[in-house]
């Protein structure tokens, strides 16, 4: 799939994040599969997915784009860590692979550029994950192909917020060629619009529609509220 190729089929469309933290019930490759498959039914357009085996498991079941990563560790630069990772995620068949564009060092010492041109040579694409303005403006300049606000508020040094960074979505998109997506904090369809509407070219949702244990204590904490 070329970068045209996946811009076009994600131009206004809704990308949905079919993971499950450690611990979680949901965390197990069929389950998350057959959440895969629910939000295929539902209209998505492509699938994000952690960690190379339930990639691989998504891509034979579904007809979409998937963006893979592989978290690991919990700390730092953990999203597709090393160029290790990501090609371990472009062996499991991701068409995208999704990876930490922030200005941390990596655990193995690499950059990046080392990771996109890596990932490039293996035939798929980069997604890069910022958390702020200028590390979008950056990873696009080092052959990003997509640009994704995922880290905003996750990082050491960018304002905590309880809502999408829709300020953010609005700046890179006036200063990168390349499509922004807007992920993070969505927790409705109506936030998902408005995203679009500053510039997004296609939306990451997760939590808001794949993690019931998450949703579930938002209920319960709401409910022992004086």
């Amino acid at each position: 799939m070329t970068a045209q190729d996946l811009a076009d089929a994600l131009r206004g469309r809704l990308i949905v994040s079919c993971q499950a933290p450690p611990g979680d019930p949901m965390r197990e490759t069929p389950t998350l599969v057959r959440m895969a498959l629910s939000a295929v039914a539902g209209g998505a357009s492509a699938i994000r997915a952690n960690e190379p085996e339930v990639v691989a498991a998504i891509v034979r079941a579904v007809d979409l784009p998937v963006i893979g990563l592989w978290k690991d560790g919990d700390t730092g630069v953990y999203i597709t860590p090393t160029v290790r990772h990501a090609l371990a995620v472009v062996e499991a068949g991701a068409a995208v692979v999704a990876a930490d564009a922030t200005g941390r060092p990596r655990p193995d010492g690499s950059t990046f550029t080392e990771l996109v041109t890596a990932v490039h040579a293996a035939g798929a694409l980069v997604m890069a994950d910022v958390s702020t303005l200028a590390e979008g403006i950056a990873a696009a300049a080092r052959g990003a192909d997509l640009v994704s606000t995922t880290l905003s508020g996750y990082v050491p040094g960018t304002p905590k917020q309880t809502g999408p960074d829709l300020d953010l979505v609005t700046s890179l998109s006036a200063a990168v060629s390349v499509p922004v997506v807007a992920e993070g904090r969505i927790n409705t369809p109506e936030e998902a619009a408005e995203a679009l509407a500053r510039g997004a070219h296609s939306v990451v949702v997760g939590t808001a529609i794949t993690a019931p244990t998450a949703l579930t204590a938002r209920f319960v904490a709401g409910l022992t509220r004086p």
